[in-house]
């Protein structure tokens, strides 16, 4: 498992959904600077970050949402980490599980170095990744279901 461990001034942990998102900053001592719900849009988002801009670095659990926003800190120059949804929960357990909890530990475990990194695939790789993830499924399906059919359309099942 990698972990991103390079220091920053500020540490942002986003709940990200696909309408809204949930952020929360710390600065490198662990006093909260922001801590609020807002639409999931370039403009609020940026608009928000930014007095902390030049020495945030973004830290959001890898779910279906975060390409754009990884979009967004790469044309922006922000440092982006995804975290690894499944390593992340295991880290920080705990069965409540909403918004105004999961952002602040994202942060937490970023400001500790404790964050346990997932891949950011390009953007110009995306499509191919996401049809190749498409395929697999679709040929794990094939697999599972042709045990199934084969016995009834067979040449050795009497008429």
């Amino acid at each position: 498992m990698r972990f991103y461990t390079k220091q920053h001034q500020c540490y942002g942990g986003i709940d990200l959904h696909a309408r809204t998102m949930y952020l929360c900053i710390f600065n490198r001592d662990g006093e909260m600077l922001v801590h609020r719900n807002m639409p999931a849009g370039p403009e609020p988002f940026l608009k928000t970050i930014a007095p902390y801009r030049t020495a945030l670095v973004v830290c959001v659990e890898c779910l279906f949402t975060w390409y754009g926003l990884a979009d967004l800190c790469a044309r922006e120059g922000s440092p982006f980490v995804l975290g690894h949804a499944l390593s992340m929960q295991a880290i920080h357990g705990g069965t409540a599980k909403h918004d105004t909890l999961d952002a602040p530990k994202i942060a937490v475990l970023r400001r500790g170095g404790m964050l346990p990194q997932a891949y950011v695939s390009p953007e110009e790789r995306r499509a191919t990744r996401a049809l190749l993830r498409r395929r697999l499924h679709l040929t794990r399906q094939r697999a599972a279901l042709l045990p199934h059919v084969q016995p009834t359309n067979g040449p050795d099942q009497p008429a």
